[in-house]
């Protein structure tokens, strides 16, 4: 779960390597640490073909994908999540509900101010849901309770991974596992910093 993509598919000028489907900015990482995690040989272009390609992975593994933020507004014509106005949210809640087979849920990016799982609270405070640590260390994993008529007591674990984002390379440097991982291997770089954290999730 993300926050909103890039205004220019919105606008629909995609730039080359851009594939029209969620994540599917070429500056993005997602696709590429899912790619290299699963060997799937993905392309990276718009065409029908990379967006089938992208579809059929998530239903095989059974994967939902969506952003948390419904519309916005943009002062600014960036991607940056800051610069987001007049935000409406998705209402999660209500899809969690629908949806009682869902266990866990993704977040790529944290509790930073406009960032999905900072949204994500507020939807749960609204709902006056508790969302409990149950490690404090990143990747960070939260849980809470959700009641609904299709399941009355269900429990979901909440995953918020590092950005991936070429704006969170500078987050993702700074963290000591990263540095040691450097260390070791001076080739090392930050989308395999990724693929390492993201690979036990998926």
């Amino acid at each position: 779960m993300g926050t909103l993509p890039p205004p220019r598919f919105t606008t629909g000028e995609l730039k080359v390597g851009d594939v029209n489907f969620c994540y599917g900015s070429r500056d993005g990482q997602l696709w590429p640490i899912l790619d290299r995690s699963f060997g799937l040989n993905l392309k990276f272009e718009t065409t029908r073909e990379a967006i089938e390609q992208r579809k059929q992975f998530l239903i095989e593994r059974k994967i939902g994908i969506c952003d948390i933020v419904q519309s916005a507004e943009r002062s600014k014509i960036d991607a940056s999540d800051l610069g987001m106005l007049n935000i409406k949210l998705r209402n999660l809640i209500f899809y969690l509900q629908e949806y009682p087979n869902v266990e866990t849920l993704l977040f790529t990016g944290g509790n930073s101010k406009n960032g999905p799982e900072y949204f994500f609270r507020q939807l749960l405070k609204q709902n006056h849901i508790k969302l409990e640590v149950i490690n404090d260390q990143v990747p960070r994993i939260h849980q809470f309770i959700l009641r609904s008529e299709k399941k009355p007591h269900r429990i979901i674990k909440t995953v918020s991974l590092t950005a991936p984002s070429g704006a969170a390379n500078r987050a993702v440097g700074s963290l000591t596992a990263y540095k040691h991982m450097k260390a070791r291997n001076p080739s090392f770089n930050t989308l395999d910093f990724r693929v390492l954290q993201y690979a036990p999730f998926f």
